[in-house]
Protein backbone atom coordinates (compact mmCIF):
# COMPACT_ATOMS: atom_id res chain seq x y z
CA UNK A 1 0.00 0.00 0.00
CA UNK A 2 1.25 3.47 -0.87
CA UNK A 3 -0.84 5.53 1.55
CA UNK A 4 1.31 4.60 4.53
CA UNK A 5 4.36 5.49 6.58
CA UNK A 6 7.04 3.59 4.67
CA UNK A 7 10.56 2.66 5.71
CA UNK A 8 13.30 4.07 3.44
CA UNK A 9 16.63 2.75 2.18
CA UNK A 10 18.95 5.49 0.99
CA UNK A 11 22.00 5.70 -1.29
CA UNK A 12 25.32 6.79 0.19
CA UNK A 13 27.61 8.96 -1.91
CA UNK A 14 31.35 8.39 -1.56
CA UNK A 15 33.37 11.55 -2.16
CA UNK A 16 37.00 12.12 -1.19
CA UNK A 17 36.11 14.74 1.43
CA UNK A 18 33.70 12.45 3.29
CA UNK A 19 33.96 11.07 6.81
CA UNK A 20 34.79 7.41 7.32
CA UNK A 21 32.84 7.23 10.59
CA UNK A 22 29.91 9.67 10.82
CA UNK A 23 27.37 8.05 8.50
CA UNK A 24 28.31 4.46 9.50
CA UNK A 25 27.87 5.48 13.16
CA UNK A 26 24.46 7.02 12.41
CA UNK A 27 23.25 3.96 10.51
CA UNK A 28 24.94 1.38 12.70
CA UNK A 29 26.75 -0.22 9.76
CA UNK A 30 30.39 -1.33 9.39
CA UNK A 31 32.88 0.36 7.11
CA UNK A 32 35.75 -2.15 6.99
CA UNK A 33 37.24 -0.63 3.84
CA UNK A 34 37.22 2.83 5.46
CA UNK A 35 35.44 4.43 2.54
CA UNK A 36 34.82 8.20 2.75
CA UNK A 37 31.01 8.27 3.11
CA UNK A 38 30.20 11.90 2.36
CA UNK A 39 26.42 12.12 1.88
CA UNK A 40 23.32 10.03 2.39
CA UNK A 41 20.56 11.09 -0.03
CA UNK A 42 16.90 10.81 0.98
CA UNK A 43 14.68 11.61 -1.96
CA UNK A 44 13.92 10.84 -5.59
CA UNK A 45 16.69 12.55 -7.56
CA UNK A 46 17.32 10.73 -10.87
CA UNK A 47 21.03 10.43 -10.03
CA UNK A 48 20.37 8.41 -6.86
CA UNK A 49 16.83 7.68 -5.68
CA UNK A 50 15.91 6.24 -2.30
CA UNK A 51 13.83 3.06 -2.10
CA UNK A 52 10.76 2.49 0.08
CA UNK A 53 9.38 -0.75 1.49
CA UNK A 54 6.13 -1.49 -0.34
CA UNK A 55 4.20 -4.79 -0.14
CA UNK A 56 7.20 -6.76 1.07
CA UNK A 57 9.86 -5.42 -1.29
CA UNK A 58 12.08 -2.38 -1.89
CA UNK A 59 10.88 -0.12 -4.71
CA UNK A 60 12.51 2.99 -6.14
CA UNK A 61 10.87 6.11 -4.71
CA UNK A 62 11.32 7.85 -8.06
CA UNK A 63 9.34 5.06 -9.76
CA UNK A 64 6.64 5.02 -7.10
CA UNK A 65 6.10 8.77 -7.43
CA UNK A 66 6.03 8.48 -11.21
CA UNK A 67 3.29 5.85 -11.04
CA UNK A 68 1.19 7.52 -8.30
CA UNK A 69 2.19 11.19 -7.91
CA UNK A 70 -1.07 12.39 -6.35
CA UNK A 71 -1.05 9.58 -3.81
CA UNK A 72 2.51 10.06 -2.65
CA UNK A 73 3.01 13.80 -3.02
CA UNK A 74 -0.53 15.08 -2.48
CA UNK A 75 -2.56 16.71 -5.21
CA UNK A 76 -1.43 20.29 -4.59
CA UNK A 77 2.26 19.36 -4.37
CA UNK A 78 2.01 17.19 -7.49
CA UNK A 79 0.37 20.03 -9.44
CA UNK A 80 2.79 22.73 -8.30
CA UNK A 81 5.95 20.69 -8.85
CA UNK A 82 4.90 18.74 -11.95
CA UNK A 83 4.67 15.34 -10.26
CA UNK A 84 8.15 15.54 -8.72
CA UNK A 85 9.30 15.46 -5.12
CA UNK A 86 10.41 19.10 -4.76
CA UNK A 87 13.19 18.58 -2.19
CA UNK A 88 16.27 16.48 -1.55
CA UNK A 89 17.11 15.58 2.06
CA UNK A 90 20.68 14.67 3.04
CA UNK A 91 23.06 13.79 5.81
CA UNK A 92 26.36 15.53 5.00
CA UNK A 93 29.57 14.38 6.71
CA UNK A 94 32.65 16.43 5.86
CA UNK A 95 36.03 15.31 7.14
CA UNK A 96 37.80 17.64 4.72
CA UNK A 97 36.70 20.93 3.10
CA UNK A 98 34.27 20.91 0.19
CA UNK A 99 34.82 23.10 -2.85
CA UNK A 100 34.13 26.82 -2.92
CA UNK A 101 30.90 26.87 -4.87
CA UNK A 102 27.72 28.60 -5.83
CA UNK A 103 24.30 27.42 -6.99
CA UNK A 104 22.21 28.98 -9.78
CA UNK A 105 18.75 30.47 -9.47
CA UNK A 106 15.87 28.82 -11.35
CA UNK A 107 16.20 30.86 -14.54
CA UNK A 108 19.98 30.35 -14.67
CA UNK A 109 19.59 26.61 -14.09
CA UNK A 110 17.06 26.21 -16.91
CA UNK A 111 19.23 28.22 -19.32
CA UNK A 112 22.44 26.44 -18.33
CA UNK A 113 20.90 22.98 -18.54
CA UNK A 114 19.48 23.70 -21.99
CA UNK A 115 22.77 25.20 -23.22
CA UNK A 116 24.92 22.29 -22.04
CA UNK A 117 22.43 19.70 -23.29
CA UNK A 118 22.24 21.28 -26.75
CA UNK A 119 26.06 21.38 -26.78
CA UNK A 120 26.08 17.60 -26.43
CA UNK A 121 27.71 17.43 -23.00
CA UNK A 122 26.67 14.14 -21.35
CA UNK A 123 24.84 14.44 -18.02
CA UNK A 124 27.59 12.51 -16.26
CA UNK A 125 30.48 14.36 -17.90
CA UNK A 126 33.00 15.79 -15.41
CA UNK A 127 32.89 19.19 -17.13
CA UNK A 128 29.12 19.49 -16.82
CA UNK A 129 27.87 22.28 -14.50
CA UNK A 130 24.10 21.84 -14.90
CA UNK A 131 22.85 18.29 -14.32
CA UNK A 132 19.20 19.29 -14.07
CA UNK A 133 17.08 22.38 -14.85
CA UNK A 134 16.37 23.25 -11.21
CA UNK A 135 17.72 25.73 -8.69
CA UNK A 136 19.32 24.63 -5.44
CA UNK A 137 18.61 26.84 -2.43
CA UNK A 138 19.60 24.87 0.66
CA UNK A 139 19.68 24.84 4.44
CA UNK A 140 22.27 23.08 6.62
CA UNK A 141 21.69 22.25 10.29
CA UNK A 142 24.62 21.14 12.45
CA UNK A 143 24.63 17.77 14.21
CA UNK A 144 28.03 18.53 15.72
CA UNK A 145 30.33 21.56 15.59
CA UNK A 146 30.25 22.58 11.94
CA UNK A 147 32.58 25.04 10.19
CA UNK A 148 31.64 26.79 6.95
CA UNK A 149 32.37 29.76 4.72
CA UNK A 150 29.30 31.78 3.76
CA UNK A 151 29.10 34.97 1.72
CA UNK A 152 31.59 37.80 1.40
CA UNK A 153 32.90 39.66 4.42
CA UNK A 154 32.66 43.41 4.63
CA UNK A 155 35.42 44.95 2.56
CA UNK A 156 37.16 46.68 5.46
CA UNK A 157 37.43 43.25 7.19
CA UNK A 158 38.86 41.68 4.04
CA UNK A 159 41.52 44.37 3.69
CA UNK A 160 42.68 44.05 7.31
CA UNK A 161 42.86 40.26 7.15
CA UNK A 162 44.57 40.09 3.76
CA UNK A 163 47.15 42.75 4.54
CA UNK A 164 48.62 40.65 7.36
CA UNK A 165 49.58 37.84 4.99
CA UNK A 166 50.08 39.81 1.79
CA UNK A 167 53.01 39.55 -0.60
CA UNK A 168 53.86 42.03 -3.33
CA UNK A 169 51.69 40.23 -5.90
CA UNK A 170 48.70 40.30 -3.57
CA UNK A 171 49.13 43.98 -2.73
CA UNK A 172 47.78 44.98 -6.14
CA UNK A 173 44.61 42.98 -5.62
CA UNK A 174 44.07 44.49 -2.19
CA UNK A 175 44.42 47.91 -3.79
CA UNK A 176 41.38 47.10 -5.95
CA UNK A 177 39.33 46.83 -2.75
CA UNK A 178 40.83 50.00 -1.32
CA UNK A 179 40.03 52.01 -4.45
CA UNK A 180 36.55 50.56 -4.95
CA UNK A 181 35.12 49.38 -1.61
CA UNK A 182 31.85 48.23 -3.18
CA UNK A 183 30.35 45.33 -5.13
CA UNK A 184 32.09 46.36 -8.34
CA UNK A 185 35.48 46.45 -6.66
CA UNK A 186 34.81 43.13 -4.95
CA UNK A 187 33.92 41.49 -8.24
CA UNK A 188 37.10 42.86 -9.85
CA UNK A 189 39.16 41.61 -6.89
CA UNK A 190 37.66 38.11 -7.04
CA UNK A 191 37.97 37.83 -10.83
CA UNK A 192 41.61 38.97 -10.67
CA UNK A 193 42.40 36.51 -7.88
CA UNK A 194 40.89 33.60 -9.78
CA UNK A 195 42.83 34.58 -12.89
CA UNK A 196 46.33 34.64 -11.37
CA UNK A 197 48.80 32.37 -13.17
CA UNK A 198 49.38 29.05 -11.36
CA UNK A 199 53.03 29.50 -10.41
CA UNK A 200 52.39 32.99 -9.09
CA UNK A 201 49.35 31.81 -7.16
CA UNK A 202 51.46 29.06 -5.61
CA UNK A 203 53.90 31.68 -4.31
CA UNK A 204 51.07 33.88 -3.01
CA UNK A 205 49.30 31.05 -1.16
CA UNK A 206 52.52 29.63 0.28
CA UNK A 207 53.55 33.04 1.61
CA UNK A 208 50.07 33.68 3.00
CA UNK A 209 50.03 30.33 4.81
CA UNK A 210 53.51 30.85 6.21
CA UNK A 211 52.56 34.27 7.60
CA UNK A 212 49.14 33.08 8.76
CA UNK A 213 50.81 30.79 11.30
CA UNK A 214 51.66 33.82 13.43
CA UNK A 215 48.00 34.84 13.68
CA UNK A 216 46.24 31.47 13.76
CA UNK A 217 46.09 31.23 17.54
CA UNK A 218 44.00 34.40 17.83
CA UNK A 219 41.90 34.12 14.66
CA UNK A 220 40.64 30.77 13.26
CA UNK A 221 40.43 32.28 9.76
CA UNK A 222 44.23 32.20 9.60
CA UNK A 223 44.26 28.65 10.94
CA UNK A 224 42.09 27.62 8.02
CA UNK A 225 44.46 29.34 5.57
CA UNK A 226 47.24 27.10 6.89
CA UNK A 227 45.08 23.95 6.64
CA UNK A 228 43.78 24.77 3.17
CA UNK A 229 47.28 25.40 1.82
CA UNK A 230 48.31 21.94 3.04
CA UNK A 231 45.29 20.32 1.40
CA UNK A 232 45.23 22.40 -1.82
CA UNK A 233 48.62 24.08 -2.30
CA UNK A 234 48.58 26.90 -4.80
CA UNK A 235 44.78 27.12 -4.96
CA UNK A 236 43.30 30.65 -4.81
CA UNK A 237 40.70 29.24 -2.41
CA UNK A 238 43.43 29.08 0.24
CA UNK A 239 42.72 32.79 0.84
CA UNK A 240 38.94 32.30 1.02
CA UNK A 241 38.69 32.41 4.84
CA UNK A 242 40.03 35.97 4.64
CA UNK A 243 37.41 37.29 2.21
CA UNK A 244 34.45 34.99 3.02
CA UNK A 245 32.69 34.88 6.39
CA UNK A 246 33.92 32.04 8.60
CA UNK A 247 31.01 30.54 10.54
CA UNK A 248 30.97 28.00 13.37
CA UNK A 249 27.60 26.30 13.86
CA UNK A 250 26.87 24.49 17.08
CA UNK A 251 24.44 21.52 17.21
CA UNK A 252 20.93 22.65 16.32
CA UNK A 253 22.00 25.87 14.57
CA UNK A 254 21.47 26.31 10.84
CA UNK A 255 22.43 28.36 7.79
CA UNK A 256 20.33 29.14 4.73
CA UNK A 257 22.21 29.36 1.41
CA UNK A 258 20.33 31.23 -1.34
CA UNK A 259 21.15 31.09 -5.03
CA UNK A 260 24.26 33.02 -5.99
CA UNK A 261 25.93 33.03 -2.58
CA UNK A 262 29.53 31.83 -2.54
CA UNK A 263 30.10 29.23 0.18
CA UNK A 264 32.04 26.16 1.27
CA UNK A 265 31.50 23.61 4.01
CA UNK A 266 34.79 23.00 5.82
CA UNK A 267 34.26 20.32 8.45
CA UNK A 268 31.44 18.70 10.42
CA UNK A 269 28.27 16.65 10.20
CA UNK A 270 24.93 18.21 9.35
CA UNK A 271 21.42 17.70 8.05
CA UNK A 272 20.99 19.33 4.65
CA UNK A 273 17.72 20.10 2.86
CA UNK A 274 17.52 21.63 -0.59
CA UNK A 275 15.47 21.93 -3.73
CA UNK A 276 15.76 18.70 -5.73
CA UNK A 277 18.89 19.57 -7.68
CA UNK A 278 22.55 18.64 -8.06
CA UNK A 279 23.74 21.81 -9.81
CA UNK A 280 27.10 23.07 -8.51
CA UNK A 281 29.50 25.60 -10.05
CA UNK A 282 32.92 25.50 -8.41
CA UNK A 283 35.71 28.05 -7.99
CA UNK A 284 38.40 26.20 -6.06
CA UNK A 285 39.49 23.80 -3.31
CA UNK A 286 38.55 20.84 -5.47
CA UNK A 287 39.86 18.34 -7.98
CA UNK A 288 36.55 18.46 -9.81
CA UNK A 289 35.63 20.73 -12.70
CA UNK A 290 36.14 24.44 -12.00
CA UNK A 291 34.35 27.03 -14.14
CA UNK A 292 35.30 30.49 -12.93
CA UNK A 293 33.65 32.47 -15.77
CA UNK A 294 30.32 30.71 -15.20
CA UNK A 295 30.59 31.17 -11.44
CA UNK A 296 31.31 34.88 -11.76
CA UNK A 297 28.30 35.20 -14.05
CA UNK A 298 25.89 33.85 -11.44
CA UNK A 299 27.57 34.83 -8.14
CA UNK A 300 26.24 37.72 -6.08
CA UNK A 301 28.94 40.08 -4.84
CA UNK A 302 27.08 41.37 -1.84
CA UNK A 303 28.70 41.70 1.58
CA UNK A 304 27.59 41.38 5.18
CA UNK A 305 27.47 39.28 8.30
CA UNK A 306 25.93 35.81 7.95
CA UNK A 307 22.69 35.05 9.74
CA UNK A 308 22.66 31.94 11.92
CA UNK A 309 19.18 30.44 12.17
CA UNK A 310 17.97 29.14 15.52
CA UNK A 311 15.30 26.48 15.85
CA UNK A 312 11.95 28.20 16.56
CA UNK A 313 9.34 26.29 18.58
CA UNK A 314 6.05 25.91 16.69
CA UNK A 315 4.28 23.22 18.75
CA UNK A 316 4.92 20.67 21.47
CA UNK A 317 8.15 18.91 20.56
CA UNK A 318 8.42 20.63 17.16
CA UNK A 319 10.86 23.33 16.01
CA UNK A 320 11.31 24.88 12.56
CA UNK A 321 14.04 26.74 10.68
CA UNK A 322 12.90 29.75 8.69
CA UNK A 323 13.57 29.76 4.95
CA UNK A 324 11.87 31.52 2.03
CA UNK A 325 11.58 28.44 -0.20
CA UNK A 326 8.45 27.01 -1.75
CA UNK A 327 10.04 23.57 -2.03
CA UNK A 328 10.86 22.72 1.57
CA UNK A 329 10.69 23.34 5.30
CA UNK A 330 13.18 21.84 7.75
CA UNK A 331 11.85 20.91 11.19
CA UNK A 332 13.39 19.27 14.23
CA UNK A 333 11.39 17.08 16.59
CA UNK A 334 12.90 16.75 20.07
CA UNK A 335 11.17 14.28 22.36
CA UNK A 336 11.82 13.73 26.02
CA UNK A 337 10.93 10.38 27.63
CA UNK A 338 7.23 9.54 27.37
CA UNK A 339 6.42 12.67 25.34
CA UNK A 340 4.38 12.83 22.13
CA UNK A 341 4.53 15.12 19.11
CA UNK A 342 1.33 15.30 17.05
CA UNK A 343 1.18 16.35 13.41
CA UNK A 344 -2.33 17.11 12.20
CA UNK A 345 -4.11 18.30 9.04
CA UNK A 346 -1.20 17.51 6.77
CA UNK A 347 -1.49 18.05 3.04
CA UNK A 348 1.74 16.80 1.46
CA UNK A 349 4.64 14.38 1.48
CA UNK A 350 7.26 14.29 4.25
CA UNK A 351 10.49 12.47 5.09
CA UNK A 352 11.54 11.74 8.69
CA UNK A 353 15.05 10.84 9.88
CA UNK A 354 15.90 9.79 13.44
CA UNK A 355 19.37 10.93 14.56
CA UNK A 356 19.10 9.66 18.13
CA UNK A 357 16.66 7.80 20.37
CA UNK A 358 13.81 5.41 19.64
CA UNK A 359 10.03 5.21 19.75
CA UNK A 360 6.94 4.75 17.61
CA UNK A 361 5.21 6.56 14.77
CA UNK A 362 1.45 5.96 14.66
CA UNK A 363 -0.99 7.18 12.03
CA UNK A 364 -4.14 9.05 13.00
CA UNK A 365 -6.41 6.07 12.51
CA UNK A 366 -4.31 3.96 14.82
CA UNK A 367 -4.07 1.11 12.28
CA UNK A 368 -0.35 1.52 11.55
CA UNK A 369 2.52 1.72 14.00
CA UNK A 370 6.18 1.68 13.03
CA UNK A 371 9.16 1.53 15.34
CA UNK A 372 11.98 4.00 14.82
CA UNK A 373 15.53 4.18 16.14
CA UNK A 374 18.76 5.99 15.33
CA UNK A 375 19.53 6.09 11.60
CA UNK A 376 16.07 5.02 10.41
CA UNK A 377 14.16 7.14 7.88
CA UNK A 378 10.56 7.09 6.70
CA UNK A 379 8.43 8.47 3.90
CA UNK A 380 5.07 9.80 5.11
CA UNK A 381 2.82 9.94 2.05
CA UNK A 382 0.10 12.56 1.61
CA UNK A 383 -2.96 10.42 2.56
CA UNK A 384 -1.61 10.13 6.12
CA UNK A 385 -3.37 13.29 7.30
CA UNK A 386 -2.49 12.87 10.97
CA UNK A 387 0.19 11.01 12.86
CA UNK A 388 1.95 11.11 16.20
CA UNK A 389 5.50 10.38 17.30
CA UNK A 390 6.18 9.07 20.80
CA UNK A 391 9.32 8.01 22.60
CA UNK A 392 12.54 9.94 23.11
CA UNK A 393 15.25 11.39 20.92
CA UNK A 394 15.60 13.68 17.89
CA UNK A 395 14.09 13.42 14.43
CA UNK A 396 14.51 15.79 11.50
CA UNK A 397 11.57 16.36 9.17
CA UNK A 398 11.57 17.52 5.55
CA UNK A 399 8.21 18.76 4.30
CA UNK A 400 6.61 21.13 1.81
CA UNK A 401 5.26 24.44 3.17
CA UNK A 402 1.46 24.56 3.61
CA UNK A 403 -0.21 25.87 0.49
CA UNK A 404 -1.53 28.90 2.39
CA UNK A 405 2.04 30.09 3.07
CA UNK A 406 3.45 29.68 -0.43
CA UNK A 407 3.98 32.66 -2.66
Amino acid sequence: MLSTIARMKNPIMEYAWGSKNAIPDLLGIPNPEQKPMAEMWMGAHPKASSAIWVDGKWVSLEEVIRSSPDTILGRHVALQFKNHLPFLFKVLAAEEPLSIQVHPDLEQAKEGYKRETESGIPLDAPERNYRDPNHKPEIICALDDFDALKGFRKIDEMIKLLEKVSSRSLDGLIELLVREPDERGLKRFFEALMGIEKQEMARISATAAQRAVDFAENDPAYGWVVLLEKAHPGDPGVLAPLFLNLVRLYPGEALFLPAGELHAYLKGVGIELMANSDNVIRAGLTRKHVDVPELIKIARFTMGNPQILPAVRVSVGMEEYASPCEEFVLSRIVLEEEKTCELNSREGVEILLCTEGEGEIENGGGDQRVHFSKGMSFLVSAPVKDYRISGWGTLFRASVPPITTRK
